[in-house]
């Protein structure tokens, strides 16, 4: 499930102000996604550590998230270097393992760990509420904002249906195996979720309309950005000009 685990906190990160934390976000995932020098990664990767610190951020819990990113990298670590053309760098087996295939598996993995931390402190710090008033600030189309807004929202209900339905099955002494009726169980189940979701997305939207929703959220609070939010600002957005000039420095000149 979605919890709002780091949200609640008085940390520096914590009280910036959330439209310039989300730009940051997403600037900074795009030039660490696109840069491919082991020296930018690591220096990103130590600027979202050194965030994650001033954010005062339970390690256990960022740790617990990073184990489960890293869990689908390992499978990166295990095909990647023995399926990429190159020079070979090591042999296991009949198996060569190719330097590029290592060079490349090795970016990947900073690319992932440091965008996956930048990202739990500057978003996960705020709450899913402020996320969405950050979108419809930055000119998000309306339709991503309320689909974003939707799913978050009703994936707690979509896991309670979930849950009643498995005690149904589990009443009902269904005990899951290799055949036809334990696929069958499945599939009727995942069909049951899809119906009840869409009859209830079918009744929250006649209820919105009966409100008078006309395609747009109203906020009653609005952001407010102070000396602390642009001095906090410019050194985030200085970071990140720094790693770009490190990266394309050259081809800049």
């Amino acid at each position: 499930m979605v919890h709002e685990t780091f949200t609640y906190g008085d940390s520096m990160v914590h009280r910036l102000d959330p439209r310039i934390k989300v730009i940051v976000a997403i600037v900074f995932s795009i030039v660490i996604a696109v840069a491919d020098k082991f020296s930018v990664l690591l220096y990103g990767l130590c600027f979202s550590l050194s965030l994650i610190w001033i954010a005062r951020l339970s390690i256990k819990k960022v740790s617990f998230r990073l184990m489960i990113v890293n869990g689908f990298i390992l499978f990166i670590w295990i095909f990647l270097p023995f399926t990429y053309p190159g020079e070979t760098l090591f042999c296991l087996g009949p198996f060569n393992a190719s330097k590029e295939g290592v060079i490349y598996a090795a970016l990947i993995t900073l690319k992932s760990n440091a965008i996956i931390l930048a990202s739990i402190a500057l978003l996960a710090t705020s709450s899913i509420t402020t996320l969405v008033h950050v979108l419809r600030h930055i000119y998000v189309p309306d339709k991503l904002v309320h689909l974003f807004f939707f799913c978050f929202r009703y994936i707690h209900v979509i896991h309670h249906e979930y849950i009643r339905l498995m005690n149904a099955m589990k009443i009902r002494c269904f005990q899951p195996k290799t055949n036809m009726h334990t696929y069958k169980t499945y599939a009727y189940l995942v069909g049951m979720l899809l119906i009840r979701s869409y009859d209830r997305s079918d009744r929250v939207y006649h209820a919105m309309l009966c409100r008078g929703f006309k395609g747009k959220f109203w906020m009653l609070d609005h952001f407010s950005m102070n000396r602390f939010d642009i001095i906090s600002g410019t050194v985030l957005f200085l970071i990140i000009i720094g790693l770009i000039i490190l990266q394309w420095g050259q081809i800049i000149t």
